[in-house]
């Protein structure tokens, strides 16, 4: 819930006219902070870095595409250790190889077309939506807290 206000509040003080071939060093530290900042529980790393983009006054479709960019190494490496770690379970038959192969694929079909929606959205969109439904998903989640329908 707090994270999502500093969502709104990067968005609304942003001015929104540097695209990603105007960021420098200084700018890309920044926001990689950002990312860091996601390894709190229930902070978006996406919302993380594209806050951290419009505090440096990006445009929302290049902090889109710089947070896409900025994902890779972090989920191509986490993949790959994951995998390493899981190898003997997962080489243990065809049948493991197989699901492997066709999750991999669906996963990546299935990203690019999220990434593209995305995009097409923040063209003509704010986070705003995004922010609410973070704002909502997080009282449903203290509420249930509070009365002990789930536990922590």
């Amino acid at each position: 819930i707090l994270f999502s206000l500093v969502i709104a509040i990067a968005e609304r003080i942003s001015k929104k006219n540097v695209g990603i071939e105007g960021i420098n060093l200084k700018d890309s530290l920044f926001i990689g902070f950002f990312q860091a900042i996601a390894l709190i529980p229930g902070t978006s790393r996406s919302g993380a870095t594209m806050s951290g983009a419009f505090f440096r006054n990006m445009d929302r479709t290049s902090a889109a595409r710089f947070s896409f960019l900025l994902s890779i190494p972090a989920v191509l490496i986490s993949g790959l250790y994951k995998l390493y770690d899981e190898r003997a379970a997962l080489l243990s038959s065809s049948d493991s190889i197989t699901s492997i192969i066709i999750a991999t694929v669906v996963s990546g079909i299935v990203g690019y077309i999220s990434i593209w929606f995305l995009l097409s959205y923040l063209k003509m969109h704010t986070l705003n939506l995004f922010v609410v439904y973070r704002i909502f998903l997080g009282l449903l989640v203290l509420i249930l807290l509070f009365t002990n329908v789930i536990s922590n």
